[in-house]
């Protein structure tokens, strides 16, 4: 019998924090409804390296790889996922076991729906409620205001070909893979519940890059996505300076 669900938790020297990670998990008592695909990102810590290499010898489905980005990272472990439905775990996250249920409740009972996210409660060096909200295609062409950590059907993930693994700086994966979705006019469902534990730390991927970084990412985002960007009359002029002020263009083009 397979699994309903495969939670996928790329690892790049994150092993201070995996354990944390695959034990909220486990507070899903229902061991039949999911699978834990744990993949090595080329990890170059020992520790992660160790912990990695314990959490194998424990039984769980770990994958080695030379290091080859988050996009690939996902990808290579969701080519072996079991699930019917799919939810990428950062390891240095946590989820809630509703989130487990009440995904697989929304799926299963609504085949019009392709993807399923929530809320989020920060901890670490922030805290505080992460609310995105309803789906909103205008916001989501302006900023990556939806997680990575949502449900979504693997299919989907097969029509859309996965995630972009050729993106110049790493960081905007999920950001681009939810335009693919949203572009393919695929549901996405909000769940007005804390669903995931996100931890912000002053060091992460994201935190670190650059302001050059960033305008690369946005760029190579805009020319790949441009003809879709045009079509829902989000200009060129929107796009440049929505790196810059989102909040007021986001404001201006509601106004239109």
């Amino acid at each position: 019998m397979f699994p309903k669900i495969s939670i996928i938790i790329p690892c790049f020297n994150h092993g201070h924090f995996i354990r944390e990670a695959i034990d909220s998990v486990g507070q899903c008592k229902d061991k039949d409804l999911y699978e834990i695909i744990i993949l090595n990102d080329g990890s170059t810590d020992e520790y992660t390296i160790d912990q990695l290499k314990k959490l194998s010898s424990e039984g769980y489905h770990v994958i080695n790889q030379e290091n080859m980005g988050l996009g690939a990272a996902r990808n290579n472990a969701i080519k072996k996922a079991k699930g019917k439905y799919i939810l990428p775990l950062d390891s240095d996250n946590k989820i809630r076991p509703e989130y487990i249920y009440e995904s697989i409740k929304i799926l299963d009972s609504r085949s019009e729906v392709a993807m399923v996210y929530g809320d989020a409660q920060y901890f670490g060096d922030k805290h505080g409620v992460n609310k995105p909200g309803e789906f909103n295609l205008q916001k989501l062409m302006l900023e990556n205001y939806i997680d990575a950590c949502a449900v979504y059907r693997k299919s989907v993930w097969e029509e859309i070909d996965g995630y972009d693994e050729i993106m110049p700086v790493m960081g905007l994966e999920d950001w681009d893979f939810w335009l693919k979705m949203a572009f393919g006019n695929y549901t996405f469902f909000y769940i007005e519940k804390v669903m995931y534990d996100y931890r912000v730390l002053q060091k992460s991927m994201l935190r670190s890059l650059s302001v050059s970084q960033r305008e690369i990412l946005y760029n190579y985002l805009e020319k790949k996505h441009y003809r879709y960007m045009h079509y829902h009359s989000l200009n060129d002029t929107l796009i440049r300076a929505a790196t810059q002020n989102k909040k007021l263009v986001f404001k201006l083009f509601l106004s239109l």
